[in-house]
């Protein structure tokens, strides 16, 4: 299956980049290099761009799209910047680009939302569309899968994920009925455990909105792979790997991730703990820099028509103090 995944955001991203032609640029979640080869296409040959990716069939996608790029400029303008690609974790990326021999960049972009590629393809068992196995990992080199949260976590700790994660109204009674359902046997696929997700939510609910299994498979997909807990503990790291007037921008796709990504903007432009009657700060912490968009950007209306999954992502910038 070919990895495709369609760029949300693009244009308003690469203006939230603010892209230098001679600067070093990094993706953190680089998927199938529709960003990438977007910004790859506005640097020149003194350019560079670092794509990384916890997906090892991403980082293939993208570096036949980027080759595919690299020969367009090189038949254009008679030369092409340079791109490396590194299997890890955006949470990882400051040791990734000091073992590529990058201390600083001129901008970071991440797009936290689930590829395409990943989504249609019922082998990876991200889908609540196609009966396949439970895995949902994004990195399929970890041992872990979906199917082991299910079968191994107590009805608390589902309950819990369901909740807090999956913002899920009926967490508790799923959580119920997958502990019943595994004990007759496992629960090995993704129809398996929509059909669990159906028995437990009254039908009303069932006949309007979005699918019903859409909150349970978000919540678990999060669980799995530690997506909020990787954002949270990265913000401030990140903003910290910029060059001075260098731009972190970050595409969103749920209001949990949202959160995260406005609060830690905030307080790296504004970190000062000193109480609010203070006439003045005294406790010496030191603005990062400022917060681009105080509302996040939105798709437009015909970017939603051509891409529903476009729908709910939200674009946030930050750019770093240039002293």
């Amino acid at each position: 299956m070919e990895f495709v995944h369609t760029p949300v955001l693009l244009e308003e991203s690469l203006k939230g980049l603010n892209i230098k032609p001679d600067g070093v640029y990094a993706d953190g979640t680089v998927g199938g290099g529709g960003h990438a080869g977007e910004v790859f296409r506005r640097l020149s040959a003194e350019g560079s761009l670092i794509g990384i990716d916890r997906d090892a069939e991403a980082l293939k996608a993208a570096d036949a799209h980027l080759r595919g790029i690299a020969r367009e400029l090189e038949e254009e303008r008679g030369e092409h910047p340079s791109y490396t690609l590194i299997k890890a974790n955006y949470g990882d990326m400051p040791q990734a680009l000091a073992e590529a021999g990058v201390r600083a960049v001129d901008g970071i972009l991440l797009d936290l939302g689930v590829s395409s590629y990943q989504i249609d393809n019922p082998e990876r068992g991200f889908s609540y569309l196609h009966d396949a196995p439970l895995d949902m990992r994004m990195d399929v080199s970890e041992d872990t899968t979906a199917a082991d949260i299910v079968n191994s976590y107590s009805e608390q700790d589902l309950s819990r994920i369901l909740r807090d994660y999956g913002e899920e109204r009926f967490a508790s009674f799923i959580a119920r009925r997958i502990v019943l359902a595994r004990q007759e046997k496992p629960i090995r696929t993704t129809g398996e455990l929509v059909q669990i997700i159906r028995r437990a939510i009254p039908m009303k609910y069932q006949k309007n909105g979005s699918h019903p299994a859409k909150r349970t498979f978000q919540a678990i997909r999060i669980e799995l792979n530690q997506e909020l807990n990787v954002l949270e503990q990265s913000m401030d790291q990140l903003i910290d790997l910029l060059l001075p007037g260098g731009r972190l921008a970050v595409i969103t796709f749920h209001s949990l991730e949202d959160r995260i990504v406005k609060t830690a903007f905030r307080k790296a432009e504004d970190p000062c703990i000193c109480p609010k009657d203070f006439p003045r700060c005294v406790c010496g912490a030191v603005s990062k820099g400022k917060v681009l968009t105080r509302s996040p950007i939105l798709p437009t209306e015909n970017e939603v028509k051509n891409n529903s999954r476009s729908a709910s992502a939200k674009l946030r910038v930050f750019e770093k103090a240039s002293k």
